[in-house]
């Protein structure tokens, strides 16, 4: 049996106020016929199908398109798992319905193992696989509030919370793993030993909920994980995996190659896997360091190879304030306006010590750049620059998960 694992597509993520649906409609073409081509049987998407909970119209028409054209190919089933961006009401209203052409959506955990194991059969009714369904655990799933419990106390019950949920599943595959029948998990997590970029949001209150590769039953022929938006082996296990965002998120995922993963199953294990490169449509692309060579990088950057206009980070590195700084910037990219469109302008780092007043006014500061904790953080050390902040910032962080979770609920 084939499989191919994806995860976070983020369907309707901006990216500083302009959308991306051009970019995901266009993996998502190439997606359907990967799918065709690789004679896919099985589609896994392990969680963030989109990148808020109260997804707009054309995210949700991106999906339902993607769905009703993925039933038309040879991928006989699909299995679609929440993540920490997915609205547990929003993903799972359609189950019922969706489950009449092959579609299993999990938008949210349950406390029945059976209710997250879905058995994938051929058309002669014979199993061929068995899928533990995992979405994203939040906090209310694994664990009961303890009054008075301390971060480290709070920190281990949420690790065993989540190895138990995984735990539980192992007395149900049982049977079928002495049938020869391969087993497969997903989950939407942080693994411990996991490398996440910019544009991933804590979990678990600031990703306390890190569990190790040992820490999933080895009866899983595969762990097919979501949340952190680069391709990567979970502790050098080659069976668990992180398949990535499919497009770049954010500026620090630039340099990432995105990829999907196809898995053949044979004789009850994993006996291939292979990972294939998602094109890239639009470039994001860093332009850093003396304002000569920013310069000269723009005055030669080709977008030949990409469909659509490149987007652009900035920051300069300059000896001293330039008062026509936006005007030799503004002339070199009026010469690029039809490959290169500059997003993020950030402050120049002036590189010698400050002499001037004005040289010591403190950088200003990009909100559209800022998370929410990062705002709090600023306000804490503004409030109070001689203490530590770790606690109050972990209080902010739980108060900013239950407030997404009432949101969704």
């Amino acid at each position: 049996m084939r499989v191919l694992h994806t995860s976070d597509w983020h369907l309707g993520q901006r990216l500083v106020n302009l959308e991306r649906t051009e970019e995901h409609q266009h993996f998502l073409n190439w997606l359907l016929q990967t799918i065709e081509q690789e004679k896919v049987d099985a589609l896994l998407m392990s969680g963030d199908v989109f990148d808020n909970g109260a997804p707009s119209n054309t995210a949700l028409k991106l999906y339902y398109d993607f769905l009703r054209r993925v039933c038309a190919t040879c991928c006989r089933h699909i299995i679609i798992t929440g993540g920490n961006h997915d609205s547990v009401s929003t993903l799972n209203a359609p189950k019922e319905l969706l489950e009449c052409f092959n579609i299993h959506v999990i938008g949210g955990a349950s406390t029945d193992p059976l209710d997250e194991l879905i058995v994938l059969k051929d058309d002669q009714g014979a199993i061929e696989l068995a899928v533990c369904a995992v979405p994203f655990l939040r906090d209310r799933d694994i664990r009961l509030s303890v009054s008075g419990e301390t971060f480290e106390e709070r920190e281990q019950r949420i690790k065993e919370g989540i190895a138990a949920h995984y735990e539980a599943f192992v007395p149900h595959i049982q049977a079928y793993k002495t049938q020869g029948i391969p087993v497969v998990a997903m989950g939407h997590l942080f693994a411990a030993g996991g490398s996440a970029s910019e544009s991933e949001k804590d979990i678990h209150v600031g990703n306390l909920g890190q569990i190790g590769a040992d820490q999933f039953p080895k009866e899983f022929n595969y762990v097919a994980l979501g949340h952190l938006h680069r391709p990567q082996m979970v502790n050098k296990a080659h069976h668990i995996r992180y398949s990535g965002s499919p497009i770049p998120l954010s500026f620090s995922e630039v340099t990432d190659t995105k990829v999907i993963f196809i898995l053949d199953f044979a004789d009850g294990k994993l006996s291939e896997l292979r990972e294939l490169q998602v094109p890239c449509c639009r470039k994001l692309i860093r332009f850093k360091g003396p304002l000569e060579k920013v310069k000269q990088q723009l005055s030669v950057y080709d977008n030949s190879a990409y469909t659509y206009t490149a987007w652009a980070e900035l920051q300069l590195e300059l000896d001293a304030p330039l008062p026509d700084l936006n005007q030799q910037l503004e002339e070199i990219l009026s010469l690029k306006k039809d490959q290169l469109q500059l997003l993020i302008h950030r402050p120049p780092i002036i590189q010698r010590a400050a002499a001037t007043l004005e040289q010591q006014v403190q950088e200003e500061v990009d909100l559209l750049t800022l998370h929410e904790k990062d705002v709090f953080l600023k306000r804490c050390e503004s409030a109070y620059p001689e203490s530590d902040h770790t606690e109050l910032l972990s209080t902010f962080t739980e108060l900013l998960e239950l407030m997404g979770q009432e949101k969704e609920s």
